[in-house]
C-alpha cells in the first residue's frame, strides 16, 4: 500500500519557523512528523506478544530540525523545559528515569549500537497529541526522535517498524517503561494495521483498508480527565502479574503456553499468582482471539459483528484486565464515569470500550453520525470543553515532511 507525502502546511510551517528561531541561531531546514495512536483492538495484548489492531490518527507531533555541528542533541518542545542530551555517553542514567532525556538518549544510543554516526542537532517541536490523552504522546515523540536520526545521519535506511522496536528499546531500558510494542508500532507505520507481535524480532504487520465513516460512525476518544502520574505501579501490575502466569509454565509469554494447559491449572495458579493475575491471563486469551475476528469483520464488511467486538473486549477489560478503577479509588474513578456516559448517550448504539493502558486517560466509542452531537455535547458537559475528540485514521506514520 503506497503511502502519500505529507505536506507541511504553511501556516504551522511558520509556527515552527518562529519557535525555532527563538530557541536556536539559524534557521530548520528540515521538517519531521510522528502521530498519536488509538487502539481499535487488543487492550494489553502486545507486551505478551499478542495479537492488536491499531491507527495512526490525524493528530501528531512535528519538528522543525537543523544539524547544529556539536556533540549536544538539544529538543525544545512547546511549553516544556529544553531538553540536553550530551551524546558522548549514550548509556542509561539513573537520574534520567522517567524523563524525556532519556528517551531521546535511549533512541541516539540503539541508532549507534546498528552503527549509525549520531551527530549532535537542533529540533523545536509541537504537538496536537497531548500528554494524557490515550493517543500515546510519548510513543509519538520517540518515533519522531528516530525518524529525526534515520532521516538526518542514516539515509533513512532503518524501516518504519526497525523504529518502533527503537522507541520501545528507549522506553525499556532508558525511560525505565516496561511497555509493549503496539503503541510505537502503530505510530511509525501509520495507517490502520493488524500487528502479530508472537515473533518479537519480526513482527508480522497487516494493512487494514476500512473506512470507519463508510459506515456511518465517527471515531471518538473522550478524555476522562484523570491524572496517570501516579499511577506507574498500576500500569506495571498487569504485565508483571501476567507474566507471573507465563513463569509458572517456565515461559516468558502467555503465547507460548495453550489455552487449554491454562486453564487446566487455574487451581494451582490461583494460589500461585492470585485471582487477579488469573482473571487478567483469561482477558488475553480472550482479547488476542478477538483481534483476528475484529479483522475478519472489518474485511468482510461486517460492521455491526465488529462493533459487539468492540463492545467484548469492553467488557473484557473492565471485568478482568481491570484497568478501570486503579486499586482502592473511590472519589476519583474517572474512566468509569466516562464509560458510563458513553453507555448513556448511545443509548445501545454504536460501541464504546476503555482504550489503550487504561486507569486514567482516555476511552473510545464509535458513535453514529445522526447521534454526534448530542454525544459529543454530553460528553463535554461533564468531562470538559473539548473532551470528546473526533478522529481519522492517518496514512502516514513517522515521516519526514514535504515542504
Amino acid at each position: 500500500m503506497s503511502v502519500p507525502a505529507l505536506k507541511l502546511n504553511p501556516v504551522m510551517k511558520e509556527a515552527l519557523d518562529a519557535g525555532f528561531s527563538a530557541c536556536f541561531e539559524g534557521t530548520p531546514n528540515r521538517y519531521f512528523s510522528a502521530p498519536g495512536r488509538t487502539e481499535i483492538g487488543g487492550n494489553h495484548t502486545d507486551h505478551q506478544r499478542g495479537r492488536v489492531l491499531a491507527g495512526a490518527v490525524n493528530l501528531d507531533t512535528v519538528a522543525a530540525v537543523r544539524v547544529n555541528g556539536t556533540n549536544l542533541i538539544r529538543i525544545q518542545s512547546k511549553g516544556y523545559p529544553m531538553s540536553i542530551v550530551d551524546i558522548t555517553n549514550l548509556e542509561p542514567i539513573a537520574s534520567e528515569v522517567n524523563s524525556t532525556p532519556a528517551l531521546i538518549r535511549g533512541v541516539a544510543a540503539r541508532f549507534a549500537q546498528m552503527g549509525c554516526k549520531v551527530e549532535g542537532f537542533d529540533a523545536y517541536c509541537e504537538s496536537t497529541v497531548l500528554p494524557g490523552s490515550g493517543l500515546s504522546s510519548s510513543a509519538a515523540y520517540e518515533v519522531l526522535i528516530g525518524t529525526i536520526i534515520n532521516g538526518l545521519f542514516f539515509d533513512a535506511r532503518v524501516s518504519q517498524p526497525e523504529i518502533a522496536m527503537i522507541g520501545q528499546y528507549a522506553e525499556n531500558v532508558f525511560f525505565g517503561k516496561p511497555c509493549g510494542l503496539m503503541d510505537q508500532m502503530a505510530s511509525a507505520v501509520g495507517n490502520l494495521v493488524t500487528i502479530d507481535f508472537f515473533d518479537k524480532d519480526h513482527p508480522v504487520i497487516e494493512p487494514v483498508d476500512f473506512d470507519f465513516a463508510s459506515c456511518g460512525h465517527a471515531l471518538c476518544i473522550i478524555d476522562s480527565g484523570a491524572d496517570h502520574a501516579d499511577l506507574t505501579d498500576e500500569y506495571a501490575a498487569v504485565p508483571g502479574e501476567i507474566k507471573a502466569v507465563a513463569a509458572f509454565f517456565g515461559k516468558e509469554v502467555l503465547t507460548q503456553i495453550e489455552e487449554a494447559e491454562f486453564y487446566a491449572n487455574i487451581p494451582a495458579l490461583r494460589k500461585s499468582c492470585g485471582d487477579r493475575a488469573v482473571m487478567r491471563a483469561i482477558h488475553f486469551y480472550q482479547e488476542n482471539a478477538r483481534v483476528p475476528q475484529q479483522v475478519a469483520a472489518l474485511k468482510e464488511g461486517n460492521f455491526e459483528k465488529f462493533l459487539t467486538l468492540v463492545k467484548q473486549s469492553g467488557y473484557s477489560s473492565y471485568m478482568y484486565l481491570q484497568n478501570v478503577i486503579p486499586a482502592g479509588y473511590k472519589a476519583h474513578q474517572d474512566v468509569a464515569v466516562a464509560l458510563a456516559l458513553c453507555e448513556h448517550y448511545l443509548a445501545g448504539r454504536g460501541a464504546y470500550r476503555v482504550h489503550g493502558g487504561g486507569f486514567a486517560g482516555t476511552v473510545q466509542a464509535f458513535v453514529p453520525y445522526d447521534i454526534l452531537d448530542g454525544f459529543v455535547a454530553g460528553m463535554d458537559a461533564v468531562l470538559g470543553e473539548g473532551a470528546c475528540h473526533v478522529l481519522s485514521i492517518r496514512p502516514q506514520g513517522g515521516i519526514e515532511m514535504e515542504v
